[in-house]
């Protein structure tokens, strides 16, 4: 994924920055891991694990949830974001470094995703809510708008089109 300039953040990013700083962060570490087979193994692995034990439920007064949209890390149950999070902060207890682990906001359908990006030397990853198939991001059926930026804390970036 190619940065083109400074993006908004999404709304509720902000709140939840200052509540969490730890997960909100991109500046330890290696900004690109070394994908051997043991490190996607274990991208596999939280990947569907985090799937499997979250249920899916919208808390977007948009999407029918009643409350304002709101990024948490979850227990049993989330959205989109809510998904992304808990993945980066179990790969972050694992020692995979906070810059290489980037919130991403996507469109598919019309309607807003949230995915996490992993920046490897093999290229970008995403880890999906919607699959347990850890994907290339130029594989994944989303439109890329934006992620956070490596290289300043709370900023977000445009992302460019695909380039295959």
């Amino acid at each position: 994924m190619d940065s083109q300039g400074r993006a908004f953040p999404p709304p509720a990013f902000n709140a939840f920055c200052a509540r969490e700083t730890r997960l909100c962060s991109t500046s330890g570490g290696s900004k690109v891991v070394t994908l051997t087979a043991a490190k996607m193994a274990e991208l596999k692995s939280v990947n569907t694990s985090v799937n499997r034990r979250i249920t899916e439920k919208s808390d977007d007064k948009a999407a029918g949830g009643g409350t304002a949209d709101e990024w948490r890390l979850p227990t049993s149950t989330g959205d989109c974001e809510d998904f992304a999070i808990l993945k980066k902060h179990e790969l972050l207890k694992r020692g995979w470094p906070s810059a290489a682990l980037l919130l991403t906001v996507a469109r598919s359908g019309g309607v807003g995703h949230v995915v996490l990006a992993v920046r490897t030397d093999k290229g970008d990853l995403v880890l999906d809510n919607r699959t347990n198939a850890v994907k290339d991001w130029r594989k994944a059926p989303y439109r890329y708008f934006a992620r956070q930026s490596q290289s300043q804390h709370g900023k977000w970036e445009r992302i460019g089109k695909r380039s295959i």
